[in-house]
């Protein structure tokens, strides 16, 4: 039985399974680096924030991601606590930790404070380099990722993912292929406000726009013409039902007529006999 067992095997031994998921992890967060990075690297992704990968890795990477970047959301405050208590000499990351001012500020109580306030950073860059196995993504994730994800909505809690499957299967295997980005403002898909898109408007010439209004002007002209033929067959018919009934009234004058002289004459008849 599979008792508190969750996640997929993915055919691969434990080991060999959780190293690939790191891998998986490390590389979604590496696509932020830099133009001069990635021409390092020499592998420069066509997309930032996005990877392509089976639907199941998909699903099973996309845990440590979701995880990885909620540990780096919830400390961002406090780089500002942390900043706050710098002097102003030792602002910036290029200060020297040789020199007389850096030691002697490393001896005194504020160094203490300013190190209680890093503390919640430290442990959290420490559990996602141990999900992770990368410092660089490391970095990157604490440094651009997660104060990115803050400003565009503070709002967001959860859900820093996104699961989009892929119509076409990868080639030699036929598996189903899915990218999984990071939501933000650069792959926004929310569509739900926007307009529907026009048709192109076409400069026509001259001559298409006579012909145009010659076959307007000929459509009007044959729906009058059709329309004058309508009505004049319309009084055709009651002319010919108002004959039809002076005709009926004069059949009917004329039987009764021709009844009265019968009658009469049988009358004079009787009188005669």
């Amino acid at each position: 039985m599979r008792h508190r067992r969750r996640g997929r095997q993915l055919g691969r031994t434990s080991p060999h399974r959780k190293a690939m998921l790191r891998n998986m992890a490390s590389s979604l967060f590496l696509t932020e680096r830099n133009e001069l990075e990635h021409e390092i690297h020499g592998n420069a992704p066509r997309v930032r924030r996005r990877i392509v990968t089976t639907i199941q890795k998909a699903k099973e990477v996309r845990s440590i991601v979701e995880k990885c970047i909620t540990l780096a959301r919830k400390v961002q405050p406090c780089y500002d606590e942390a900043r706050a208590l710098l002097p102003d000499s030792l602002q910036g990351d290029g200060f020297d930790r040789s020199s007389s001012a850096y030691k002697a500020w490393r001896q005194s109580d504020d160094w203490q404070r300013w190190a209680e306030s890093r503390a919640p950073i430290v442990n959290a860059q420490r559990k996602a380099l141990q999900m992770l196995g990368n410092r660089e993504a490391v970095d990157i994730l604490f440094n651009d990722i997660a104060p990115a994800l803050l400003e565009e909505n503070p709002e967001r809690v959860s859900g820093f993912t996104r699961i989009l499957k892929i119509a076409k299967p990868r080639l030699g295997d036929n598996g189903t292929q899915a990218i999984l980005e990071i939501v933000g403002e650069e792959n926004n898909r929310d569509t739900s406000g926007s307009a529907a898109p026009q048709a192109p408007i076409l400069e026509a010439d001259e001559e298409e726009v006579v012909a145009d209004d010659a076959a307007a002007d000929a459509e009007e002209v044959s729906e009058q013409a059709s329309e004058e033929a309508d009505q004049a067959a319309e009084e055709e018919a009651e002319d010919t039902e108002e004959a039809g009934e002076v005709d009926q009234a004069n059949d009917e004058s004329e039987e009764a007529e021709s009844t009265d002289e019968a009658e009469s004459a049988e009358a004079e008849d009787t009188e005669e006999e």
